[in-house]
């Protein structure tokens, strides 16, 4: 009686290791039967790291040394306000001999953690091609809440308008890139966004005659008045307000206020597993970008959490997909 407990016991156990290994090992095969498609993931996070420890998923060098073709120009001071130096890096190949396009990266953290150089990967391989990049560091919440980074971010954008000639990038073929709430920052400089009577540093003046060529979303909030974002302690932190307190703050804060038809091109990338900013952030924006006639691309990838772009499969994925987008929009 015991022996037919414990094989029965012993064979379940078998069935469901085998059921746990082929759900592991379903998303690399999928992906290798399929390599024109985008990268399948775990769902979950558990699964996830599981994944990274048994060496079907690797992470990415988040800080590559970078190479001996290029050169990196670092701790440029774009704004001091109230003695806090704000800077930024630039990125460009030594062989560069004509102005390119730039490529300009915001790192996220929640609007209160981060470093500009969480995205070297992209900076680097982006040089490479022949683009010249950049990397933006901005106010956290510890310094001030909202407004203070949108103001940064779009003073940097200001800066970079009229520094052109001394990096040797076009200033009319500015791309603005960002991951989560460096999404939200690169989207609200991308569309406008102009805070009435916000305090910003008086040295930057508009540069009106140049404009946001396109803008990259990889998984960043788009609304926050809808209801996610209404309860969601990070958002209402970032506001420094409660929505019963302040809606309009909300709306202000929002990228998708300030769409219309004159807008820059946009690719849109989001894991269709993220659980910190929900798929139908990303949905909002395809939807209002297709009402406006305003061109983008939307690349749902399945199965992924947040920062999904930290595994070397997706973040391969998303390079080919911002290369086609900038030789399309930005060249």
């Amino acid at each position: 009686m015991r022996s037919a407990i414990f094989k029965r016991l012993f064979l379940g156990f078998l069935w469901l290791l085998v059921i746990i290994i082929s759900l592991m090992v379903t998303p690399r095969i999928w992906s290798a039967l399929n390599p024109d498609k985008p990268p399948v993931g775990y769902h979950f996070l558990t699964p996830t790291y599981v994944a990274i420890k048994l060496g079907l998923e690797k992470m990415i060098d988040r800080r590559p040394p970078v190479p001996s073709d290029i050169e990196g120009i670092k701790n440029i001071e774009y704004k001091n306000i109230n003695g806090k130096s704000l800077q930024l890096d630039i990125y460009k190949s030594k062989e560069l001999v004509k102005t390119a396009p730039l490529l300009v990266f915001i790192h996220g953290g929640g609007w209160k953690s981060g470093d500009r150089a969480d995205y070297l990967v992209y900076l680097i391989a982006f040089a490479k091609k022949g683009y010249v990049t950049a990397t933006v560091s901005y106010r956290f919440l510890n310094d001030a809440p909202y407004p203070a980074c949108a103001e940064d971010i779009t003073d940097a954008v200001q800066w970079l308008f009229k520094n052109g000639g001394n990096y040797g990038y076009d200033p009319d073929k500015i791309a603005l890139i960002g991951g989560s709430a460096g999404a939200h920052l690169a989207m609200l400089a991308g569309y406008g966004w102009n805070k009435k009577g916000a305090v910003a540093d008086s040295s930057i003046t508009p540069e009106a005659q140049h404009k946001i060529k396109a803008v990259v979303d990889i998984y960043g909030p788009t609304d926050l008045t809808t209801e996610f974002s209404r309860t969601n302690s990070t958002v209402t932190n970032f506001l420094a307000r409660t929505y019963d307190q302040a809606p309009e703050v909300f709306l202000e804060a929002s990228p998708i206020h300030y769409l219309n038809k004159t807008n820059p091109p946009t690719l849109i990338l989001h894991g269709t597993s993220d659980q910190i900013v929900p798929l139908s952030q990303s949905d909002l924006l395809k939807a209002k970008l297709d009402s406006l006639g305003v061109p983008n691309v939307y690349c749902k990838v399945p199965l992924w959490p947040h920062t999904m772009d930290a595994i070397e499969r997706v973040n391969r994925f998303t390079e080919e997909k911002m290369t086609l987008f900038f030789e399309k929009y930005v060249k």
